[in-house]
């Protein structure tokens, strides 16, 4: 195993994964306020599972998203 290239393939796994879940995130968003679904003040509570097939990983992160 190669760390440098482990640790560089991680890190852009992450980023990929920052990047889309923000804009799924804002559009979901956008699109419940348009509906009248959100008002445009509340703080939503979030949740991301990570797995890694190959591997016994399976993590889950909670937080919150808050629009105001």
């Amino acid at each position: 195993m190669n760390p440098d290239t482990l640790n560089m393939s991680i890190r852009k796994f992450l980023k990929s994964v920052g990047v889309q879940s923000q804009r799924e995130i804002e559009g979901a968003i956008e699109k419940a306020l348009a509906d009248g679904r959100l008002k445009g003040a509340e703080t939503l509570p979030a949740r991301v599972t990570l797995t890694v097939e190959g591997l016994a990983l399976a993590v889950t992160i909670d937080g919150r998203i808050t629009l105001e």
